[in-house]
């Protein structure tokens, strides 16, 4: 029998994964390992989260909702916009997704053909690349060369030297943690307006930026796509929910795709998500954990030799340079893990060209599980 292949299985792996794989086979055997490695919060969901599921599940049947979600999470989203930024999102522009990932896929579908350009930057997280790349679109990086986030100029000279058709950005960031300002913003929007380029934002880590608000790329345009989740701030990675802010011109093509692609994301997380926004108390609390697991790294990971390669300015990464101790991160990470007992991810994740230089660590751990981490690498590199 034949087996067909088809070229969209053939992406870069995401390594950051296939190291949680090993450093969970080392748990496995009894090893005492730290992983930095997966972008994460170590925190359960929240209480009232958790309790709407137990009743959810209690009272018995969870099935399909409406492919654009149930109307209790797209209002209790809707308000979520005027309570934190101040505008008024309607719940008919809102998509509930399962988890970011399906938002991305309903976006990159809904908004491009196969060969269209779309630009993201590097280093930027991996699956925007492999999702896009496995979907036929033809993927622009724009390297920023030390420069803390995409910009304008970015953009205008990757369009002047061919033609883009969107535009892809997170703020704050993965890998770096970098937010773009917002005065930046505002003109990285517009130039996309003025250059007729469509324009995706990538929000999932907001409410976790240390140096100021949160700005929404909705203030500056009702055209622009923001994806967010609630995996990061509100430590629900495994309940797979997420949610879509559209264009009005684009919720029915992402209902129509949502519709044979996913049917509708998973009611009884839906059920569950509805009383996050609640939960301001609790998640404060594990986001000044994760600020004070910042300021420890900011302070001790030059001192090892691990370079700041980016301002910390959001979510719980540190992006650091590692190329006074190694020209090949994979390798250096696998030594790490296997030595050190402490996985980290290699920079050939978020950045295919210069990644070899890099290693990007989380700091969503105890901050105990953080002084420890920190110590067994510098007594491993002496």
């Amino acid at each position: 029998m034949v087996v067909s292949l088809s070229r969209r299985g053939d992406v870069e792996p995401f390594h950051a994964m296939d190291v949680l794989a090993e450093a969970n086979r080392l748990k496995a055997l009894g090893v005492p390992v730290i992983s930095m490695a997966v972008g994460q919060p170590s925190d359960p969901a929240p209480t009232l989260v958790r309790e709407a599921a137990a009743r959810a599940l209690q009272d018995g049947r969870i099935g399909y909702t409406d492919a654009l979600g149930t109307a209790t999470l797209r209002k209790a989203i809707a308000a979520h916009y005027g309570e934190h930024y101040g505008i008024d999102v309607p719940p008919a522009r809102i998509a509930v997704t399962t988890g970011s990932s399906a938002a991305f896929n309903l976006a990159f579908l809904a908004m491009f053909d196969p060969g269209d350009r779309v630009a993201i930057a590097a280093p930027g997280y991996p699956a925007y690349r492999n999702i896009m790349k496995a979907l036929g679109l033809d993927v622009v990086e724009i390297e920023l060369e030390g420069a803390a986030y995409l910009n304008a100029a970015h953009l205008e000279s990757a369009h002047r030297e061919k033609p883009l058709k969107g535009v892809l950005f997170a703020s704050p960031a993965n890998p770096t943690g970098a937010v773009v300002p917002p005065e930046e913003l505002a003109a990285l929007v517009a130039m996309a307006e003025n250059l007729g380029i469509s324009v995706i934002s990538d929000e999932i880590y907001h409410r976790l930026a240390y140096s100021g608000p949160d700005t929404t790329a909705l203030v500056h345009s009702n055209d622009v796509t923001v994806i967010n989740s609630f995996s990061k701030y509100y430590c629900m990675t495994g309940w797979r929910i997420g949610w879509m802010v559209l264009p009005e011109k684009l919720v029915r093509p992402v209902e129509r795709i949502q519709q044979s692609l996913y049917i509708s994301a998973p009611e009884l997380s839906q059920i569950a998500a509805s009383e996050a926004f609640k939960a301001t108390i609790e998640l404060e609390a594990v986001k000044a954990r994760y600020a004070w697991n910042r300021e420890l790294l900011m302070r001790r990971l030059p001192e090892i030799g691990f370079a700041l390669a980016a301002p910390m300015d959001g979510a719980f990464y540190a992006f650091c340079d590692v190329s006074r101790l190694t020209n090949d991160s994979m390798e250096f990470a696998r030594r790490m893990l296997a030595e050190a007992h402490v996985a980290a991810t290699p920079g050939r994740d978020f950045d295919t060209l210069a990644g070899h230089r890099f290693m990007r660590l989380s700091y969503a751990g105890s901050h105990d599980d953080m002084v420890e981490a920190v110590a067994r690498i510098e007594r491993w590199l002496k």
